[in-house]
């Protein structure tokens, strides 16, 4: 009992510290590197000019790790942090800025949204919707968000656009706020409960990443930025790696049991796999059978895409696809290659994933996979069955190479499911079932080794586990710098 009302306490204290807006920005900023712009601004409503200092949105430049950068702040100390005329007209010129000189933009929310008395009426409300600079931004540079209060309205539409969305646990994101709500449909609800993390993680996917502190929060976005080039004319930063015993690949083969049935942690083989503490995990709470994230590969920045045994076997569902096609997106759209891990028993089928469009979702994720343009490099591991094989990079669908391990299996599906669905009948009408299905079991000779389609190239090579580290860099190292990009467009939320 006393350590959960320790727990309580510690909770309550923390989310009590808050930054200002100036604050925050000088988390994120290198020192001395803040320019603000906008300083003498006010609200455009006469009499409130002195209650509005920078009508509530704080920016200009800064350098982020030496690189220059656009950032704005809602001071949520001015009217909630709400947007009025002269607030929404910074925030404009702001991304306009970023996109005209090919600038990340980063973006520290905290605010409610559109202010009553100055949206108002069809005037109002007529010169204050979605900015086109918002909304046909095409990823020409990146855009980061940080989640650090209540956010409603303007904010969201910034996040779910955003290539990075970072939250702090306690707030809530949602297009209006609870107490909008229950004036409109009498629905009674916590911030936290509408939009907080444990809801976007668990239900809309919407945000990339949950920090406990707004610290936490704005460390994410620089590290996930310093995987990101400052636009798409520039390649992703090179950062020099010092190889050590732990990255040469050799202890790949231990990580993975030759039992296909036992699950394990496909985070321990990618770090076999990828330089040192390089991996950034991207929605690692959403979609969870599905692993994506950006590392580097002897200093070079790559996307990682791999089945997660340890949830639903690795089989994909209709998050992990909504995830898959949000991150190949963003890696084509900033010169990011990619790295397929296979180990999965093929797509969760179920009448719940076809409510939710599976079919819809699984040619989602093949689109993105085939317009796509960035090298992209394709590893069985231990198993990939049927349309599965194709959506992790299998042969067809534009991988560079393919490749697998000597013992993975590869087919339309697996010997259980295949004999259950072809000779359940009989099956279940034997004198002896359990014999029955073992004949039937033992006749289905169907080879699932990768000798087969690598005896036809139809894939490329046979690599030992150990091998697969250097295999990779090999084509690392001969890979184009920069992709067509053809992913750009894509929307920001699928």
């Amino acid at each position: 009992m006393k350590t959960n009302e320790k727990q309580t306490d510690s909770s309550t204290e923390q989310k009590a510290i808050k930054l200002t807006a100036h604050e925050r920005i000088h988390l994120l900023a290198d020192d001395g590197s803040f320019l603000e712009l906008g300083k003498s601004a006010h609200s455009s409503v006469p009499g409130m000019e002195e209650r509005t200092p920078a009508d509530g949105l704080i920016g200009g430049l800064i350098r982020v790790d030496g690189r220059e950068a656009v950032v704005q702040a809602m001071d949520v100390s001015v009217l909630s942090g709400t947007e009025g005329e002269v607030h929404l007209r910074k925030s404009e010129y702001f991304h306009q800025y970023a996109k005209k000189r090919k600038l990340p933009l980063f973006n520290l929310c905290e605010g409610g949204g559109l202010r009553m008395p100055d949206g108002m009426g069809s005037d109002g409300i007529s010169d204050k919707l979605f900015p086109n600079c918002l909304l046909d931004h095409s990823r020409e540079t990146p855009t980061l968000t940080a989640i650090l209060g209540d956010s409603f309205g303007g904010p969201t539409w910034m996040a779910v656009t955003s290539d990075f969305v970072t939250q702090v646990r306690g707030t809530g994101m949602a297009v209006a706020g609870p107490r909008m709500l229950e004036m409109a449909s009498g629905e009674e609800i916590t911030a936290e409960d509408l939009g907080g993390p444990d809801m976007h993680a668990a239900y809309t996917g919407q945000i990339d990443h949950v920090a406990e502190t707004e610290e936490e929060a704005i460390t994410a976005m620089k590290r996930f930025f310093s995987y990101l080039p400052s636009s798409y004319e520039d390649t992703p930063p090179f950062k020099v790696s010092v190889p050590s015993p732990s990255s040469s690949g050799e202890n790949a083969a231990a990580v993975v049991p030759s039992n296909m049935r036992r699950p394990y942690d496909m985070n321990k083989l990618i770090r076999e796999i990828v330089d040192p503490e390089s991996f950034m995990a991207y929605r690692p709470f959403y979609g969870k059978a599905l692993l994506t994230g950006l590392a580097r590969m002897d200093g070079r920045v790559t996307g990682v895409v791999a089945s997660q045994p340890l949830h639903m076997a690795g089989a994909p569902g209709p998050e992990e696809c909504d995830k898959a096609v949000d991150f190949i997106c963003l890696c084509d759209s900033y010169h990011i290659p990619l790295i397929f891990l296979h180990d999965t028993p093929g797509f969760r089928i179920s009448s719940q994933a076809e409510k939710r469009k599976m079919p819809s979702k699984i040619m989602n994720w093949n689109t993105a996979l085939a317009k796509s343009t960035v090298p992209k490099y394709s590893i069985v591991i231990r198993k990939s069955i049927g349309a599965a094989y194709g959506n992790m990079g299998g042969p067809g669908m534009g991988a560079d190479v393919v490749a697998a391990w000597p013992e993975a299996e590869i087919n339309f599906t697996g010997p259980d499911v295949g004999v259950n669905v072809v000779y359940g009948r009989q099956i279940k009408q034997a004198d002896n079932p359990s014999e029955a299905r073992a004949a039937y079991l033992e006749q289905w000779s169907f080879d699932s080794s990768p000798a087969k389609a690598a005896g036809k190239f139809l894939i490329q090579e046979i690599i030992e586990p150990e091998q697969t580290r250097d295999f990779l860099l090999r084509f690392l190292r001969t890979a184009s710098d920069k992709s067509e990009r053809r992913l750009a467009d894509w929307p920001m939320s699928t």
